[in-house]
């Protein structure tokens, strides 16, 4: 039952990819003041480094800068460096300054709510008075004035509007730009062209990086077509990305917050849903913009009574679970009353078996300590035999690494004298006695060794052997080559360029030894090395 509680208040309706990316937003959201602080710390450091003796010129350019850090930050701010830039215009007589300036503050106005301020300053500024460069600025500001206005009367005069200036904007952009092509594919979502839009904003997707300004534009066009696609799966995941690149650049002017709580609205997330508008209303407040400020209050108040309905019957369902609790709280008082009169049963026989117990707990102790001696005899024959195997194994590398130092410090010498630097030790160290009397002491004391820890190693080997195959060593040999060979291998070196390495014998010597052994077995051949490292565990003669 609990289950399907869970199941009911928490639905899955996304995709693990989408899941991904909802929690990137989720951590976004939360970290959103982090975000707010990176901005305002660079907005600070900038004017930490102005200079006091700017230049008219220097002094404009530096609050243009300003203003494009707060337009779509904090709008009263930018409207301050706008009308700074309007002064020194009016002051210097620079007509494109001051149309400039009048453009930002127009577009300004109107994201803020002051429809009439921003048209009687688009009023006054005459289009073919304009210098070219400042066309893209007026036909833009012009679209926004109207998208800002039919924010909250939904016209079909002023859709008509936009569209007019967006044209115009298309015919003044360069077509290989960016903006030229996002507004060409709002053109073509305008007119239900939803396949080609699509098609090229996820081109575009491909070529931009989240931290640039106008991802946030693709992916919420992107989001706005699956909209409309009904495709519930993409239109979370690209309203999703939108806002998070907008909450990385802190860009507080958004509107895909706002989208997807109307998404997770629909669905039935009425948590998700309010977190977004409670986001996307903190924006439009400290942005200023007035318009989003009025479509969110619309979306708040719907919202904000779902949840409100989604707390009160949590808590009802969280009274229901008291409830449950409590009335699970008196069986279990039952049961431990029924339990303690059983256990009290259960004392009463328990006193009778008391002396058999007493009795079986002694042999069992007994029993237990012989097991317990009995393994530590087994550990300590176990870690001796181990002790030996280790310290015997560290003995030949060491013996072999000593003889091929010997060798090395052979070849040098002997390059020296090859060189006559010194006749007499030339001569000398040119002769492998030296050598080959430390491999002869080397492989007596391993044969020594081994045998003393595997005495019955060579007659056990045999065993392993036809009857006229086994091996039979000369007066005086301890082992031979092919006895050494699995000598080291019962001591776990199985690897053929080692055992070369160790007898100085080639690769090829070590396999046709190891080879023309298999075939000499009396039992499988495949079986054959695997009872040549028993030797010594087990008795070979059964």
């Amino acid at each position: 039952m609990l289950f399907l509680i869970l199941l009911v208040r928490f639905p899955v309706y996304s995709s693990n990819a989408t899941d991904t990316i909802l929690a990137r937003l989720n951590d976004a959201i939360k970290n959103k003041q982090h975000y707010v602080r990176l901005k305002e710390d660079r907005i600070l450091n900038f004017k930490k480094i102005k200079s006091a003796d700017l230049s008219q010129e220097q002094e404009y350019n530096y609050n243009l800068a300003l203003y494009k850090e707060y337009q779509k930050f904090h709008s009263d701010s930018a409207i301050l460096y706008v009308k700074k830039n309007i002064k020194i215009a009016e002051g210097l007589h620079k007509k494109d300054w001051m149309d400039l300036a009048q453009l930002q503050l127009a577009n300004l106005y109107s994201s803020s709510g002051k429809y009439r301020e921003s048209e009687a300053i688009l009023k006054n500024i005459r289009r073919n008075e304009l210098h070219k460069s400042l066309l893209p600025n007026y036909y833009i500001t012009y679209r926004e004035f109207y998208e800002h206005y039919n924010a909250n009367s939904n016209s079909k005069d002023f859709i008509k509007q936009i569209a007019k200036y967006r044209d115009s904007l298309l015919g003044v952009l360069n077509p290989n730009s960016l903006d030229y092509k996002i507004n060409k594919i709002q053109k073509s979502i305008y007119q239900s062209q939803f396949d080609i839009a699509e098609k090229e904003l996820l081109t575009l997707l491909k070529e931009s990086k989240d931290d640039n300004p106008q991802y946030a534009m693709i992916t919420y066009l992107l989001g706005y077509i699956a909209m409309k696609s009904h495709e519930v799966d993409s239109v979370e995941k690209y309203y999703a990305l939108s806002a998070i690149s907008d909450i990385k650049q802190a860009i507080k002017d958004n509107a895909s917050q706002q989208e997807l709580a109307l998404v997770f609205y629909e669905l039935g997330d009425v948590d998700m849903a309010y977190k977004l508008t409670q986001s996307a209303i903190e924006d439009a407040l400290y942005c200023n913009v007035q318009f989003r400020t009025l479509l969110m209050s619309q979306v708040y108040s719907i919202i904000n009574t779902a949840y409100l309905e989604r707390e009160a019957q949590r808590k009802s369902e969280l009274k229901l679970y008291l409830l449950c609790i409590s009335l699970l709280s008196v069986f279990l008082i039952v049961a431990v009353i029924y339990v303690y009169k059983q256990m009290k049963k259960v004392s009463r026989i328990r006193g009778e078996l008391y002396e058999t117990s007493q009795k079986l707990a002694e042999l069992n102790k007994g029993i237990t300590e012989a097991n317990n001696q009995l393994q530590e005899r087994n550990a300590q024959l176990w870690e001796s035999n181990h002790i030996k195997e280790e310290y015997i194994a560290h003995f030949f590398n060491l013996c072999s690494a000593y003889i091929n130092k010997l060798e090395n410090y052979r070849v040098i010498l002997n390059k020296k004298a090859t060189a006559k630097q010194f006749d007499e030790i030339y001569r000398i160290l040119k002769s492998t006695t030296l050598v080959d009397n430390e491999l002869e002491e080397l492989y007596k004391n391993f044969d020594i060794i081994f045998l003393n820890i595997y005495p019955s190693f060579v007659k056990d080997f045999n065993l392993l052997l036809i009857t006229e195959e086994q091996i039979v060593l000369k007066q005086g040999e301890l082992l031979n080559t092919e006895l050494r060979i699995f000598a080291l291998i019962r001591l776990g070196i199985t690897d053929s360029v080692k055992i070369a390495a160790f007898l100085r014998y080639s690769l090829s010597t070590i396999y046709n030894y190891r080879t023309r052994a298999r075939n000499k077995a009396i039992v499988s051949r495949s079986d054959f090395e695997e009872m040549v490292m028993k030797i010594g565990l087990i008795s070979l003669k059964s």
